[in-house]
């Protein structure tokens, strides 16, 4: 894995590289419908915490409608073909409620998934960060991305990282 480089060209800079010992699949992921579509994994040896790699806060409480987030990752830049970027990307998205959600989406929706997009541009996570499906062709306006709901797994999370 690596951590902090913002981009494919950092050597040693900013960036760190680990090696993963494990995975934690969350075990009750539905591979049909995507809910649960999260793991996380253990590094062989720990990270150096600095101004460039540090550890963001589990959810205390879920996203509501209409709040901004950022999202950052060298997802594809360009869709359905693909192109990757040289430099990390950052944009801001908007979450969608639940009923727009599933207006868009019809049944496709659980309670654990959460949707942000831009209805005015074409700002989309394009299969990175913790974007857990969307439309197939990637950015479309009217198409928010579907991400993992975070707050509905902290407790999951912290049992998992304090295990082991």
């Amino acid at each position: 894995m690596r951590l902090g480089g913002r981009s494919h060209k950092d050597s040693g800079g900013t960036e760190q590289w680990r090696h993963s010992v494990k995975v934690f699949k969350y075990p009750r992921y539905n591979e049909t419908n995507k809910d649960g579509d999260l793991m996380l994994i253990k590094f062989l040896l720990p990270v150096h915490v600095n101004k460039e790699v540090k550890p963001l806060p589990l959810a205390s409480r879920c996203p509501t409608p209409g709040k901004t987030c950022q999202i950052s990752g060298w997802g594809s830049t360009t869709s359905p073909e693909v192109t990757f970027p040289e430099d990390l990307h950052c944009t801001k998205v908007t979450i969608v409620s639940e009923e727009e959600c599933r207006r868009i989406y019809s049944d496709s929706i659980t309670t654990n998934m959460v949707c942000a997009g831009e209805f005015r541009s074409r700002a989309d996570s394009c299969q990175h960060v913790i974007v857990s499906w969307g439309p197939g062709i990637c950015g479309d306006p009217k198409k928010p991305g579907v991400y993992v709901n975070l707050c509905k797994y902290t407790r999951w999370l912290q049992d998992t990282m304090r295990r082991n």
